[in-house]
């Protein structure tokens, strides 16, 4: 059997069968996670995030190849989690614009795609690791090229891809030493190669699986919904721009060659037809909300990009009239200034860092790494002109990243890479100070603490020329592990040993949910005999899956 053109109805059974296939092995892959931690996750991100794509190509009935690339890059966008996710989502984001106005595929135009994948994705990574999925993606994508200049049949072309994926896999360890040590290939690695698999073997027409989860209905690029709120101390006479306008274009390829999209220039125009202003744009449409005294002008100018869609208008002085006669108490929830956005686990972390200022606390990190989506929804909720995002997750850094340029207020990130960093960056926030500026010295306060972690193995391994066995306690400082016992406390004096340092002024504790108060009794009669001059501060942090947390400042 050979296949010289690929159309959109077979990308989407490879898609389909590709996440099925990612599903099925995710907790396999979760198990080469490089530290024996109980939070290795990349399977897990990696499923969660291709699941959000598949569902958004699952609503599409298209033979228009591009239609179904361009559905499943803005799920996976959307529902990027951790760094494996989001690199998956740059590489299929890249390969949807390597087929852009394409009905359909030949071998040639299959091979660039993938190519076009891997150079969005590197572009996207600050400073890419050999060694990693990024190597994998890169590896398969030449060897599609290159087999592409003789061979016309794309079953044959995606079964080299499958091939040179494994041998590259194969050989990460010899690009990243620690995964030599840990006698592993990289997870995101292996996370590709599946899906890999999945796409040939839908191909071949060999056992596609059909997706068994739930269809999840995924929330719109940005959720602009206009609150309605009264605003009793204003005249309705006073409203200036008077129709809630809400509408999307899709975008038409003979409306563009005339009038080229360019989000910012679109945006600039339309400021001076109202306020409330939010346009943001993929690759297929554009998503406008305003508030304006005359939609229709507003629609107009859209029009010249493609056909509209989804529209709403809603008259908000019927409403401010209506909401006022039934509630004349009811004030106007202004966007404040500044806004902090952090992501912990644990309720007691959750409230330290409410009673630090946080606006909101995203309940997520370790093996539940919050999406894109989480982060924008977020941001939103903060409902602030700047908003300052803390990811405390070094695997929660880029979705952060992604939903802060989506968002359509001044947004920036933190890049912390641990909870007690968190804290630090947060206690360093100066509501009077500019947000860049406020960004740099927060990011610098967290850079000064050092953070220690006891958590336990969940296999037998060697790292760093250390025997570590299933189920022993692990001590980590700023993620190097430098201690293990099969004795919690123990572990916890050889790591403190490790951090505690001449000029160590605090020690915070954050209590996990699985550590008992004589735990900490140890801990501090430990400090207080070893450190006399060292002052320590307990919280109960509830965290799971980290017996205890600690800060050293």
């Amino acid at each position: 059997m050979t296949l010289e053109t690929l159309n959109g109805a077979m990308l989407t059974q490879m898609i389909l069968s590709g996440a099925h296939h990612l599903k099925n092995n995710a907790e396999k892959i979760d198990t080469l996670n490089v530290f024996p931690v109980p939070d290795g996750d990349t399977g897990t991100n990696m499923n969660l995030s291709i699941t959000s794509g598949a569902d958004e190509v699952k609503k599409l009935n298209s033979e228009h190849i591009s239609e179904v690339a361009g559905a499943f890059s803005k799920g996976l966008l959307m529902g990027a989690r951790g760094n494996s996710g989001v690199i998956l989502s740059q590489l299929f984001r890249g390969f949807a614009k390597g087929m852009e106005q394409k009905q359909s595929l030949s071998a040639t135009d299959l091979a660039e795609a993938f190519n076009s994948g891997v150079n969005t994705a590197y572009k996207a990574v600050m400073k890419p690791v050999e060694g990693t999925i990024l190597t994998v993606a890169n590896d398969a994508a030449k060897t599609a090229v290159s087999t592409a200049e003789s061979e016309k049949d794309i079953i044959a072309i995606m079964d080299k891809v499958v091939k040179e994926a494994k041998a590259s896999l194969k050989r990460t360890p010899d690009l990243l030493p620690v995964l030599k040590e840990v006698g592993v290939v990289d997870s995101g690695g292996q996370g590709l190669v599946t899906i890999y698999e999945g796409f040939l073997a839908a191909l071949k027409g060999e056992d596609v699986p059909e997706s068994d989860t739930d269809d999840i209905e995924m929330d719109e690029m940005v959720n602009a919904e206009h609150h309605k709120i009264a605003q009793d101390f204003m005249d309705t006479a006073e409203i200036e721009y008077g129709y809630c306008t809400e509408f999307m274009v899709r975008f038409e390829p003979d409306k563009l060659e005339k009038h080229p999209f360019n989000e910012e220039t679109f945006r600039n125009e339309l400021n001076a037809y109202g306020d409330s202003l939010l346009v943001v744009s993929d690759d297929d449409f554009v998503k406008i909300h305003i508030h304006a005294e005359y939609p229709g002008e507003v629609m107009t100018l859209g029009q010249r990009y493609g056909a509209l869609t989804n529209m709403k208008i809603e008259n908000m002085r019927d409403q401010h009239t209506a909401i006022i006669g039934e509630n004349k108490n009811t004030a106007q929830k202004e966007k404040t200034e500044y806004a902090i956005v952090t992501v912990a686990m644990g309720s007691g972390i959750k409230e330290l860092f409410e009673s630090l200022g946080a606006s909101v606390v995203i309940e997520g990190g370790q093996t539940m790494n919050p999406s894109t989506q989480d982060i924008a929804s977020a941001i939103e909720e903060a409902n602030a002109r700047n908003v300052l995002i803390l990811p405390n997750n070094k695997n929660i850094v880029m979705a952060a990243e992604q939903a802060a340029e989506l968002a359509g207020v001044n947004a920036a990130v933190v890049p912390t890479k641990t909870i007690p960093q968190g804290i630090s960056a947060l206690l360093a926030f100066h509501p009077e100070t500019p947000i860049d500026k406020n960004r740099q010295l927060m990011e610098a306060a967290g850079n000064e603490v050092k953070t220690g972690q006891v958590t336990y193995a969940v296999r037998d391994t060697t790292i760093d020329g250390m025997q570590i066995e299933k189920d022993h306690f692990m001590g980590l400082a700023d993620g190097s592990i430098k201690a293990t016992s099969q004795d919690k406390i123990e572990t916890v004096k050889a790591l403190l040993a490790e951090m505690i340092t001449r000029d160590a002024e605090i020690l915070t504790i954050l209590q996990g949910e699985d550590a008992s108060d004589e735990d900490v009794e140890a801990i501090k009669k430990y400090i207080e005999d070893e450190y006399e001059d060292v002052e320590i501060e307990v919280h109960e942090g509830n965290q799971p899956i980290y017996s205890f947390i600690f800060a050293v400042e």
